[in-house]
């Protein structure tokens, strides 16, 4: 029947080729979601969310979390990572905070503090069992 397709809202039609940018000397105070592809070289103090790439630069600085398809980090996270594809932590790069993700590299210099799971890795149980536990002895 002729115009029964589904038809998808206006902000589901943005494509994932459109680019944010948030330049350096930029501040955001509170959360950021796009559709599309984020450069951020600013500051962020809150969430950040793509269904796209995200990209930060040298001069950037992210306090909250971060939730993307595809992620570069040149600057500082303070904040945990959830991305769907690859995370790419480059030699400038600092992230304090937890990582999920399907794949990951750390460039030379790089910095990571915290935990990382890959893949469709379960989270470790990290709660203590008295049974379980057995104290050292020097």
């Amino acid at each position: 029947m002729l115009g029964s397709k589904d038809k998808k809202s206006r902000s589901e039609e943005v494509a994932t080729g459109v680019l944010n940018v948030l330049g350096e000397g930029t501040v955001i105070d509170g959360n950021l979601s796009s559709n599309g592809d984020l450069r951020i070289d600013g500051q962020v103090r809150g969430d950040v969310q793509t269904r796209g790439k995200c990209v930060l630069g040298g001069s950037s600085n992210v306090s909250g979390n971060i939730v993307a398809n595809c992620c570069d980090i040149s600057g500082v996270v303070e904040g945990n990572i959830k991305i769907g594809d690859l995370l790419l932590i480059k030699s400038t790069g600092k992230v304090n905070g937890d990582i999920k993700t399907s794949k990951i590299v750390i460039e030379n210099g790089g910095e990571l503090n915290g935990s990382c799971t890959m893949g469709g890795a379960a989270p470790k149980d990290t709660s203590t069992r008295g049974s379980d536990v057995k104290q050292a002895k020097a």
